[in-house]
């Protein structure tokens, strides 16, 4: 890791750092202990959503400790310690700011589940530290950032697991499995959506940076910006600076389940329309959002509209997969087998794989086996999500090269693959 990104560079960056950059050569030297103990602790990063239900999620676990609750935000910190002392009957540490999990030769692994800008970065960071990483989706918050993160669990050898659940579903497992087995003939063509009614996000405007949080430690890698009353804590995925839009926010799910399903690696031609058609407000990312994914022999669709909440196949998300023989609909409650004529064939109720898969990545620590939604995959569904925005944004069709990793034939497109960074926070393996 060059100096631009090095860990110590990045501890230096707060009053903590001199006291934590002693730590590290006790940490390089616990590193090379790789194999964790029948233990697997864990520190968790963001929990005023997301990672408050993984942390209590993973903590009755067996052999799992919950160690340390991070959170820029000191009111959802003691919260999620209060939930998983009362869960595990103790209470972990709590830190502000997540390069003190990192010191702890103890630690195992980090799950990470703080806004998008910052899963590239800290997964990068803890895969340095020696860590295991659990990360949420989507990967990163653009493409460039994905290969980064592959580069580093490789050049450290780490498990980093995505959080795209489905992965670990025993009878999701099952179905992708039929229709790549050709329960429904060949299947060329998946459609993936999501339908909902979300709230306005008004208008914001500057005001004092709340006595609660750390404004500047919340932005991390982003450049920094005033601070607004309507971002913090869930309307920055609606903003470019930091969020994905819908796309990444859920699309990766129904994605990350075609592309699986149509056993397809990389798009070539990415179209994509759509825009805010519903409230005045400042959200920057489309409300509305219709995608198509061109693999030369086979086609995936996305549809999203966020004002609106009928679905397809009369759920509100879902996956369908369209064969010669037949139709297969994933959607969040089941999947259903239909033959060419639409008769019904077969019906089973699933579930999200929600505790199969933490306990997937707890059995990948403890046995350094490769993970049900190991990076390199998650990345390759993130791509789409990335891909299908820079099309929105740019208004250009995307021509990806899967052999150059790169867009061509359009420099506008291309200068999306990668973001600005605050000073000093670059990411770099």
């Amino acid at each position: 890791m060059t100096d631009k990104f090095s860990r110590r560079r990045f501890l230096e960056k707060t009053a903590a750092g001199s006291a934590a950059i002693s730590a590290l050569g006790t940490l390089s030297s616990a590193r090379g202990d790789d194999k964790p103990s029948e233990q697997v602790v864990l520190g968790v990063m963001g929990v005023n959503g997301r990672g408050r239900a993984l942390s209590q999620e993973f903590a009755p676990l067996p052999g799992v400790k919950i160690a340390y609750i991070c959170d820029v935000d000191h009111r959802a910190m003691n919260k999620a310690i209060d939930l998983i002392e009362q869960k595990t009957g103790r209470a972990p540490q709590g830190v502000g700011d997540f390069r003190r999990m990192l010191d702890d030769p103890g630690v195992d692994a980090i799950v990470i589940a703080a806004p998008d800008h910052w899963h590239a970065p800290a997964t990068i960071l803890a895969c340095a530290a020696g860590k295991h990483v659990y990360v949420e989706k989507p990967a990163c918050h653009n493409p460039h950032e994905g290969e980064l993160m592959v580069q580093a669990a490789r050049k450290h050898d780490r498990v980093v697991q995505l959080g795209t659940q489905r992965r670990s579903s025993p009878l999701i497992q099952e179905v992708v499995q039929k229709i790549r087995s050709g329960e429904i003939g060949t299947a060329r063509m998946a459609r993936g959506w999501i339908n909902s009614q979300r709230p306005s996000i008004g208008h914001g405007k500057p005001v004092p940076v709340p006595n609660w949080l750390d404004w500047s430690l919340w932005q991390g890698p982003a450049p920094e910006l005033p601070y607004r009353d309507n971002v913090v804590h869930y309307h920055w995925h609606w903003f470019w600076h930091w969020g994905t839009g819908e796309l990444g926010n859920n699309g990766i799910h129904a994605l990350d389940l075609c592309r699986w399903g149509l056993d397809v690696e990389s798009p070539r031609v990415v179209t994509c329309g759509g825009g805010k058609l519903f409230f005045d407000d400042d959200q920057q990312t489309p409300d509305t959002q219709i995608a198509t994914y061109n693999f030369g022999d086979k086609l995936i669709n996305w549809e999203h509209r966020t004002w609106h909440p009928r679905g397809f196949e009369g759920q509100s998300w879902g996956a369908t997969f369209y064969g010669d023989q037949g139709t297969v609909v994933i959607g969040g409650r089941d999947y259903v087998v239909y033959d060419i004529k639409g008769k019904e064939r077969q019906r089973v109720k699933i579930n999200r794989g929600e505790i199969e898969h933490l306990q997937n990545f707890v059995d990948s620590v403890r046995q350094k086996a490769t993970p049900n939604a190991e990076i390199a995959e998650g990345v390759r569904s993130t791509l789409l999500c990335h891909l299908g925005n820079i099309a929105l944004r740019t208004g250009q069709t995307v021509n990806y090269d899967p052999d150059q990793r790169k867009i061509t034939g359009s420099p506008r497109a291309q200068a999306l693959w990668q973001r600005e960074y605050r000073s000093g926070w670059e990411p770099v393996v």
